[in-house]
């Protein structure tokens, strides 16, 4: 079949844009040796749902939503502080029955590392960006810990991508 070049052209660029558009992972803000942060491109309460989501889809269930915002608004009158820290802020702690057994079974005092937060928020100056954050785990104690460790961080990270993608 001859088609003409420009539908040709078209016809090329789509076919060769849509494995780069499903293979694009969301990629990290920032990345320190204590914490890992994320940009998402929808507001709070679509990137809440979408954590939860990505928590319900492995079979996980949110121990505690922790409203850190609210608690900053509700206690900085007392402290006479002025300065608003988030417009929105949440904590959604969750554990994982399987991860958190080889964790703790590696090490039982990997018990500190449980249970798992992973924080979105949305700054006062920066209202059309949502950051979604969770703390790294220190590689601590024997080989055994340390791969469990990374097993636990992985399982942060694959549910921040899966929710932002």
């Amino acid at each position: 079949m001859n088609m003409p070049n420009p539908l040709r052209a078209g016809l090329l660029a789509c076919l060769l844009a849509a494995p780069w558009a499903q293979a694009a992972a969301p990629r990290p803000l920032e990345e320190t040796p204590v914490r890992v942060t994320y940009v998402a491109r929808d507001d709070f309460d679509t990137v809440k749902t979408l954590i939860e989501e990505a928590l319900v889809s492995r079979g996980l269930v949110v121990n505690n939503v922790a409203h850190i915002g609210d608690m900053l608004e509700r206690t900085g009158k007392d402290l006479g502080a002025s300065r608003q820290v988030y417009t929105k802020a949440e904590g959604i702690e969750f554990c994982s029955a399987t991860v958190s057994r080889k964790m703790m079974e590696a090490d039982p005092h990997n018990i500190v590392f449980c249970p798992y937060v992973i924080s979105i928020y949305v700054l006062p100056n920066e209202p059309g960006k949502t950051y979604v954050s969770f703390r790294r785990l220190q590689m601590v104690g024997s080989k055994q810990s340390q791969e469990a460790l990374k097993d636990v961080e992985k399982l942060l990270r694959d549910i921040v991508k899966e929710a932002l993608q």
